[in-house]
């Protein structure tokens, strides 16, 4: 039979009290011979010297230096496949802002790897004890280099700002167009500012208790038609206030004829373009900072000479959206 244990690797012993024993002395020591006979069992296979073996196991399984926790370093390993670029080339595109080199996607996952407080710290106890670098891994190889870009996180969100700004773009001006066109046609129908007018008459009718009378309502407020009901609770004030245009002011009920555009615009967030629109301008104060930085940069040179007018128009849309 043989003995089951869990054996570990000479690069797993460091620090344990493993590295203080001797275990060839033990076996020097005591005659094998009984416990042989008592548990039925002999060093299996021949003699063979312990010491030559642990050597070569050492030999074999040298005890590898890792910056990255194990895990991390599993992933990085997987992206930097998916990169299908060398160390250098990665790093350089990096610092030339270069968009052909490195695709959106890769410059994304990578994004997740940049250097930790902690790493750094290992990095630089690493270099000032001037150990060779064939003693790390591809991935720990990969961080230093990646650590030594500077401003590398500005760099990282600018080149990914860079490869979105124009689909972003080009999907936000269609949707505050039409958020522009519905409400300039909203504001420009009579009928329905005459409709406006009864639902705030009203509205100021049922809160004459009420300090002060209301100047204008949010169009939201419109809501609360539908919620509003009778006293015998058969109908809702929108339904009462249906039937007196209906009766009293019959030339409104076709004001919808005027209205235009809504459908499109009715499936538009006016927040979230809001938003968006927030989120490329800021992109873009990151662009013209790096910029300033390193004024050299021709690929930020001509994003700005070519954008910085589409943020513009995009931000002025957005304010008129906003109206």
């Amino acid at each position: 039979p043989v003995f089951n244990w869990v054996a570990l690797k000479p690069s797993q012993i460091d620090g344990t009290v493993f590295t203080e024993l001797n275990d060839e002395k033990v076996l020097q020591e005591l005659d094998m011979s009984d416990f042989e006979e008592q548990f039925k069992t002999k060093a299996q296979g021949p003699g063979l010297d312990i010491s030559a073996l642990k050597v070569k196991a050492t030999q074999k399984a040298p005890n590898k230096v890792t910056l990255m926790e194990s895990n991390r370093a599993k992933n990085l390993a997987i992206t930097l496949r998916k990169g299908g670029r060398s160390i250098q080339d990665i790093c350089t595109a990096i610092e030339t802002y270069d968009q052909q080199a490195l695709s959106l996607d890769f410059l994304e996952l990578l994004l997740r790897f940049l250097p930790t407080e902690y790493e750094r710290t290992l990095i630089g106890k690493f270099e000032r004890d001037q150990q060779p670098l064939e003693e790390l891994s591809d991935e720990d190889q990969f961080m230093i280099r990646f650590s030594k870009i500077p401003r590398l996180a500005e760099r990282m969100n600018v080149m990914i700002f860079l490869g979105n700004f124009n689909d972003t773009a080009q999907l936000l001006m269609p949707q505050l167009n039409a958020i522009i066109a519905a409400s300039m046609s909203l504001k420009s129908s009579s009928k329905l500012r005459n409709i406006l007018e009864i639902v705030l008459a009203f509205g100021n009718y049922m809160n004459s208790s009420k300090r002060g009378a209301a100047y204008g309502f949010r169009l939201q407020s419109l809501d609360a038609l539908l919620e509003m009901k009778s006293t015998d609770r058969k109908q809702t004030l929108l339904h009462y206030l249906v039937r007196v245009i209906t009766e009293k002011y019959p030339e409104l009920t076709g004001f919808h004829t005027e209205l235009h555009f809504l459908d499109k615009a009715g499936t538009v967030s006016l927040d979230s373009v809001l938003q968006d629109v927030r989120s490329l301008q800021q992109g873009m104060e990151l662009t013209r900072k790096e910029f300033m930085r390193q004024d050299d940069s021709p690929v930020l040179k001509d994003f700005l000479k070519v954008n910085s007018e589409v943020m513009e128009k995009l931000q002025a849309d957005s304010k008129t959206a906003k109206v």
